[in-house]
């Protein structure tokens, strides 16, 4: 069983910065693939970014130069840097560990203002 954290959430206007964290409850270094999904109101839960066991990374479209995943395994912590933010990033991020089964985070709000 893995219990996800999300912590780093909250109102930033529009070109500003923030960063999410994802404690994790046990070791990530050997799972498979960990990343961040958004969910605004209406719409479905959407991928964000993810990134494998390898170091390997993927993001949406719409954050690629903006967004950055990273994680370290010494704290068992997956983060996303969200940088240049725009109203459309509003939405609750949730973190999500598959290995293979989804493991999710209780989600953190995240508000971007214009």
């Amino acid at each position: 069983q893995v219990q996800l954290v999300e912590s780093g959430g909250g109102l930033v206007q529009a070109g500003g910065s923030l960063r999410l964290s994802c404690a994790a409850s046990v070791s990530i270094f050997s799972i498979n693939a960990m990343g961040w999904y958004r969910q605004a109101p209406g719409k479905q839960r959407e991928l964000v970014a993810q990134i494998t066991k390898s170091g390997s990374t993927t993001y949406a479209d719409s954050v690629k130069g903006r967004f950055t995943i990273s994680r370290s395994n010494a704290k068992n912590t997956v983060y996303l840097q969200m940088n240049s933010l725009k109203p459309e990033d509003t939405a609750v991020y949730y973190c999500n560990a598959w290995d293979p089964k989804d493991y999710w985070g209780q989600g953190t709000q995240v508000t971007v203002s214009s």
